[in-house]
């Protein structure tokens, strides 16, 4: 099991995401179309990273709400993106789970002509990690 400070390491690598420069405006939360039905705003979700309070986070109804619109990200004066945070978390869980992703030598296989080269690359970069 990993320990709350190597998640946090973990949460940073994933996301891309610097939380320390967060100063509590709440701009984020103040656009974010799902406010309501989340349990973790996305300004409080720097707070539980910064606190290394991952498990919580892991384990907040928030994950599944967060439309990732990413809203939030364009709001944040100091572009600390809380929406790839929660991604990073939701990605977390996904991987607890055992839910693997493909390797590159798995891709060629399963390539169509008619998937935009785009969206591999995409897929790619954001899995990888």
């Amino acid at each position: 099991m990993n320990t709350p400070k190597k998640q946090v390491e973990q949460i940073r690598e994933i996301s891309g995401v610097d939380p320390y420069k967060c100063m509590k405006c709440g701009k984020c939360s103040a656009s974010c179309p799902s406010y309501n039905e989340m349990d973790i705003k996305p300004h409080q979700f720097v707070s539980y990273v910064l606190r290394e309070d991952i498990e919580a986070l892991m384990q907040s109804r928030s994950l599944w709400k967060c439309l990732s619109c990413f809203a939030c990200v364009e709001r944040c004066p100091r572009d600390v993106k809380p929406g790839k945070l929660i991604d990073a978390a939701r990605q977390m869980v996904l991987r607890q789970r055992g839910q693997e992703y493909l390797s590159p030598d798995e891709i060629p296989e399963l390539l169509d002509p008619e998937i935009p080269q785009q969206l591999l690359v995409s897929a790619f970069r954001r899995y990888r990690r």
